[in-house]
């Protein structure tokens, strides 16, 4: 098992520094600070998620602790974006927008996620591997590239050596993102309410957003990422659309990875004898927003 987190670890470190060196063509250099001198923006902010992955990692594993997991992967998308924010000194207006979007929204689901832990108490996924090293590193080590990929597109617009105008693609991208955003936010907001009532302890919820989709918060998580990409295509060139696959990283993270596959299984044990949930989950459309079959 420890070989093949190895390998893992190693495979991840090469797809970051395949991303690493796309995103960087077309960057500007940095000139002015002598400790990076001569050293292209997009890889110094692209390299920073990894570096506050591994760094927090340490005292996660010797406390054998998940609660700051979600927390510095947060933290890391505001660093960078503002690192790069600061070190560019040719920002354009896209780029700024692009920094907001991404500290808004690294913000508001970090504060969530933190929250929703601490009262959680743990993350009962990662029970396991917390205590094994290589595989506590491998999770650190995709957290780290999570944020490199995720971020990719919108980091390549902000650091790009050539500004354009926003044009019309621009703000359909900005539009996405706001419904993406409000969809989110809505989402875990009616969630996080309907967890509170004690009449609802060991149900499932089938109301509000959720009767249009198994998984809306996911959706507008797809959808937000999708629109920072359409904002940034038209300051990327070259081996810079690499970045691109950034909502493409979010879709398969969450449908194939970590998100829905691993709730379905939770709600299968919980409720697949329950007819209400068999109805709900032919009723409802799996994440994108529709209205639930009659």
């Amino acid at each position: 098992m420890n070989k093949n987190a190895a390998i893992s670890i190693i495979v991840l470190l090469l797809i970051a520094i395949s991303l690493i060196t796309a995103g960087s063509q077309g960057s500007i250099t940095i000139e002015e600070y002598p400790l990076i001198d001569g050293y292209r923006l997009f890889a110094i902010c692209g390299s920073i998620g990894l570096i506050l992955h591994w760094i927090f990692f340490i005292p996660s594993y010797v406390l054998k602790t998940d609660h700051y997991f979600d927390l510095i992967g947060s933290t890391s998308y505001i660093i960078t974006v503002i690192t790069a924010a600061i070190l560019n000194p040719s920002l354009d207006m896209r780029g700024m927008i692009i920094c907001g979007m991404i500290v808004i929204w690294a913000t508001r689901l970090g504060l969530f996620l933190f929250t929703r832990i601490k009262q959680d108490g743990k993350d009962v996924r990662l029970d396991v591997i917390k205590t094994q090293f290589m595989l506590f590193l491998r999770l650190w080590t995709f957290g780290g590239l999570w944020v490199l990929a995720t971020a990719g597109a919108g980091l390549a617009a902000m650091t790009s050596s050539t500004p354009l105008e926003i044009g019309i693609i621009g703000y359909i991208g900005i539009t996405l993102w706001v419904f993406g955003f409000m969809v989110e936010v809505m989402a875990d907001s009616q969630k996080r309410q309907f967890r509170k009532d004690p009449k609802n302890k060991g149900r499932f919820i089938s109301t509000g957003l959720w009767s249009w989709s198994q998984h809306p918060n996911y959706f507008g998580e797809i959808t937000l990422w999708f629109g920072i990409a359409l904002l940034a295509y038209p300051a990327l060139d070259e081996w810079q659309l690499a970045t691109l696959i950034s909502p493409v990283f979010v879709y398969l993270l969450l449908t194939k990875v970590s998100g829905i596959n691993l709730l379905d299984e939770i709600a299968q044990e919980r409720w697949d004898s329950d007819p209400e949930y068999l109805d709900y989950k032919n009723r409802t459309s799996k994440l994108i927003l529709s209205p639930p079959k009659k």
